[in-house]
């Protein structure tokens, strides 16, 4: 594995009822890098997704994170290890304000035991307040998490997983649902998320995808279709015919 490789899948596969979701699948990560997938509904995207954190098991292949091999350990090790997953739909505590969110998700508030002897200090609170300014939240501390609009919960559940430090974040369509300001917002807060981590994003629209994505992967049918800038996918016939020309 080479000092810039952060991920390495090789071989993968996964079958439902005998449905190839992902077929012998080859994909690999650098340290510090920005990777869009993309590709049409049951390409086998958000189960790329869910086989790197371990929501769901290889049928057969290798997941290599850090030189670690993911496939046999718990979805909680994964975290450990340093591997943050966002969901489609936000995933929050609404009745709690949104530095209380942020601070349970801290490494020392994210267990039932470690929340019941929960003690602010002064270290954790900077590291709240750096948080919230980096996911435009500063304002809404205070503010119970309920309240916020569908893009600004967007945001705190990637502040939740930021403040764990991961090495590799991983998103799924964060951008869905939101405004054009927030979609931009976001854009620029990925672009500077990836100056620490590599980030994966799952992504259906285009125009989020040209902000963002200076290496982008299409999948289809579980296998990649084609890899590259966003120049040069947009050009190849392949994907404009299984995809783009939707």
């Amino acid at each position: 594995m080479s000092d810039t490789m952060l991920l390495e899948v090789e071989g993968l596969g996964v079958s439902f009822d005998g449905f190839k979701a992902i077929d012998e699948l080859n994909f690999y990560v650098e340290r510090n890098e920005l990777r869009v997938v993309i590709g049409p509904n049951g390409a086998g995207k958000t189960t790329l997704l869910d086989l790197i954190c371990g929501k769901t098991r290889a049928t057969s292949g290798s997941i290599r994170f850090r030189d670690r091999d993911l496939t046999s350990l718990s979805e909680h090790d994964i975290v450990k290890l340093g591997v943050g997953r966002k969901f489609q739909t936000p995933s929050i505590y609404e009745n709690l304000t949104v530095r209380q969110n942020l601070e349970l998700s801290s490494p020392g508030g994210r267990t039932m035991l470690s929340s019941l002897f929960f003690r602010r200090t002064p270290e954790l609170d900077a590291r709240v307040d750096e948080i919230a300014e980096s996911i435009y939240l500063t304002d809404q501390l205070g503010m119970s998490a309920g309240l916020l609009s569908h893009g600004q919960k967007q945001w705190l559940e990637i502040g939740m997983l930021l403040i764990q430090d991961p090495e590799l974040l991983m998103l799924d369509e964060p951008v869905a649902g939101m405004s054009v300001p927030e979609r931009e917002a976001t854009a620029a807060l990925l672009n500077r998320i990836k100056e620490n981590r590599a980030v994966i994003v799952i992504e259906h629209d285009m125009d989020f995808v040209k902000d963002i994505g200076r290496k982008v992967t299409v999948l289809h049918q579980g296998k990649i279709l084609a890899e590259g800038s966003m120049e040069r996918v947009q050009q190849d016939e392949r994907v404009i015919e299984v995809y783009l020309g939707h």
